[in-house]
């Protein structure tokens, strides 16, 4: 099975551009990630499925000469997700720019709180104690 170079390099500049974009706050730059993921992810999709071949139809050519119909049934499977998943987003964005004027997602409050008592923890007396007082890597502790 040959697979094509130039279509596993465009897969995976796309897959690499889209989860890029998905780190991002703003929810339309996340859309377009999500679409460049999908895409590139198609793409590798039907590099897989090897050379281009007859119709699969059983009995119509040598079973050799024929294309691989898994790799289209899984992208065509895949596009309608990502239509589905798209909308959704979509919607969620602009939902958010009819309340906020923005679709940038802003930081959970319950989110800040945890990273607030984590760094507390940290810089704590008590950090890195085990329940008798002692230090986690105090020497002492090895001969006991």
């Amino acid at each position: 099975m040959e697979v094509n170079l130039t279509l596993v390099l465009v897969a995976g500049a796309l897959v690499g551009c889209g989860a890029y974009l998905l780190l991002e706050r703003s929810l339309t730059r996340v859309l377009v990630g999500l679409v460049l993921l999908s895409n590139g992810v198609n793409i590798a999709l039907l590099s897989t499925g090897g050379r281009a071949g007859d119709a699969p139809f059983y009995g119509s050519t040598a079973v050799d000469d024929m294309s691989d119909p898994l790799p289209q049934a899984m992208i065509l499977t895949a596009i309608v997700i990502t239509l589905a998943t798209l909308a959704f987003l979509l919607a969620m964005a602009h939902r958010s720019w009819q309340l906020t004027g923005h679709d940038d997602v802003q930081d959970d409050t319950e989110d800040a709180r945890i990273r607030r008592l984590a760094v507390d923890d940290a810089t704590s007396d008590s950090y890195g104690l085990t329940a008798d007082g002692q230090d986690d890597d105090d020497p002492r502790q090895e001969g006991s």
